[in-house]
């Protein structure tokens, strides 16, 4: 099992924080918002990791993470995107690092309260497909958005404008091998991307697609708000940790 962490794109939605700057290397709270997904594939037992990035500040992921020893890894690789051409073109660079072994994709702006591991362990047990992780929100239509009907996945439709539930698609995807064929069949969208979405419904019609609900607060930071959001929830997750640490009583 490989991890691939997406962290291009130009981060419009943040100017002007990003105008100096890759979005996935802003702060929240106390540290780099991209050592927040690396962490998470760590804590789920990933030690193979990729970081796909791009723009004009590549470089700085290399001064900030060298080889991952921060995070007890020996190694981490990077590759790098030309322009914004989606979240599956991204993925599509992996392929060479992957070597047909199964991936767990992290979005480099999803940030979570809780490991992802029990869910990583459930992939792994997995024959074949894909396996998403949704999560309930109170703003679909920002977001690829899951029909669920008798605890299954029946339809996902990127950014409704009337989603049909309020389960959207985190940006946490976990794929087999077949997702780069997928990819390759690909047609642009109206946006000019190709489109995840497309990748989970090409699963979905091959009846090879699994899904967990989330636990835990979950949020992306994308947006100025969800910025905030994320750097909120994290400060109160390290509060209470502290907290609770300082509470344990000493043993002799």
């Amino acid at each position: 099992m490989k991890g691939v962490i997406l962290a291009g794109g130009l981060g419009k939605r943040l100017e002007p924080l990003t105008r100096i700057t890759n979005k996935h290397l802003l702060p929240i709270y106390n540290r780099p918002m991209i050592y927040y997904p690396i962490q998470a594939l760590v804590e789920a037992g990933i030690t193979e990791i990729l970081v796909v990035t791009g723009g004009t500040h590549a470089g700085e992921f290399l001064r900030l993470l060298g080889n991952g020893q921060e995070f007890g890894l020996k190694h981490l690789d990077y590759t790098y995107q030309r322009g914004e051409g989606g979240i599956a073109e991204a993925l599509s660079l992996a392929e060479h690092f992957a070597k047909r072994d199964k991936l767990v994709v992290i979005l480099g702006d999803n940030i979570m309260e809780k490991s992802i591991r029990p869910v990583v362990e459930r992939f792994a047990a997995q024959s074949a497909g894909a396996r998403l992780l949704l999560k309930e929100v109170d703003d679909p239509w920002r977001f690829g958005v899951a029909e669920l009907r008798n605890g299954e996945v029946v339809s996902i439709e990127e950014k409704p404008a009337h989603p049909k539930s309020n389960y959207i698609v985190t940006g946490i995807y976990m794929y087999d091998a077949q997702v780069f064929d997928i990819i390759k069949t690909l047609q642009p969208s109206a946006r000019g991307e190709l489109e995840i979405t497309d990748v989970n419904n090409a699963y979905l019609r091959q009846r090879q697609l699994a899904y967990d609900i989330l636990q835990g607060w979950w949020t992306d930071a994308g947006l100025p708000e969800t910025l905030y959001r994320a750097t909120t929830l994290v400060r109160e997750r390290e509060l209470k940790h502290q907290q609770a640490t300082q509470q344990e009583p000493v043993t002799a």
